[in-house]
């Protein structure tokens, strides 16, 4: 039977067929479906037609069940506990959740925001399984729909609605220098910014655009170098005596294990926002409730300290 057909039919009928089985009695099954016994006749009466069965022989005062209508019975027994289940609200228990949960993020977020909520998703939820895709501004939309992604982790670099979107807090950019660099014991000027080459790392968010922005009324630096590693970068500071831009919190995080000095922008540039963005259709579900709520706030308050502790604001 297709089911368009099953869609025509009157399924609460065979919620009537369990309760008469169960009751043995029509005034008895009557009661507890709240309806009348002449309405519960009438029923029985219909049902008998869609099964083409007699379905209950009178004995007494009770309903004696034919084989028929206890074999229908025996099939609706696990479909109906299952229906029960999907139509009764549960509470989310993350420590039996079994789900895999896709989230897109830029290289940055990867190595400075992650990692510091991986402990507590893990330690909640130990049976879920992420997978982290890599970020594509241009697409987003796409990849929170029809490319199965949950969330994404970014600056923003166009407006994001229809999706949704939470903020996680304010990152800001720095630069790193080799203990050799010729600047490291002085402080940095806009002159010497200028005059020196450049390689820029995890800059995946557009932030390329903003510090181009913010040094409109000055001639471009030479960029040496664009990686998401700073590995690449790292490689050639024996030879280049480069400056490294990075988010801000990257460059507290690698300087000292690198043997790095963490020099401020010589010029004004706004902190920008990174956030939390989900489709529509992830909105009500526990699962990705509970998950983004755990990010939101581990990342959130992990931010908010290094804002504290590099004096961003």
């Amino acid at each position: 039977m297709e089911l368009e057909e099953i869609y025509r039919r009157d399924l609460n009928l065979l919620i009537a067929l369990t309760v008469l089985i169960e009751e043995g009695s029509v005034s008895r099954a009557a009661s507890r479906l709240n309806l009348s016994q002449s309405a519960m006749s009438r029923v029985l009466t219909r049902l008998r037609e869609l099964l083409n069965d007699p379905l209950f022989i009178r004995q007494g005062q009770g309903l004696v069940p034919t084989q028929r209508a206890l074999d229908i019975t025996l099939s609706l027994q696990n479909p109906l506990e299952e229906l029960r289940q999907v139509l009764s609200p549960s509470e989310f228990d993350p420590a039996t959740c079994q789900q895999h949960f896709r989230i897109a993020t830029t290289d940055y977020a990867m190595q400075t925001i992650l990692p510091f909520a991986l402990a507590r998703i893990y330690q909640e939820a130990p049976n879920i399984s992420l997978e982290f895709a890599p970020l594509q501004h241009q697409n987003l939309a796409k990849q929170l729909t029809s490319e199965g992604c949950d969330m994404a982790i970014c600056r923003p670099v166009q407006a994001v609605e229809p999706l949704l979107k939470e903020s996680l807090g304010l990152v800001s950019v720095f630069c790193l220098l080799a203990k050799h660099h010729p600047l490291a014991e002085k402080e940095l000027t806009i002159e010497d910014y200028l005059a020196f080459p450049h390689a820029m790392i995890a800059i995946s968010d557009g932030v390329k655009a903003l510090l181009d922005e913010a040094l409109i009324e000055h001639p471009k630096p030479a960029t040496l170098l664009r990686a998401y590693h700073l590995e690449a970068a790292l490689a050639i500071t024996d030879k280049v005596p480069v400056i490294i831009t990075v988010p801000a919190d990257l460059a507290y995080l690698v300087a000292e294990k690198n043997q790095l000095v963490v020099k401020p922008l010589p010029f004004k540039f706004e902190p920008f926002d990174y956030s939390l963005i989900w489709h529509a259709r992830c909105d009500y579900s526990a699962p990705q409730m509970w998950l983004r709520n755990i990010i939101k706030q581990e990342c959130s308050r992990l931010i908010s300290k290094r804002v504290q502790d590099i004096g961003l604001l």
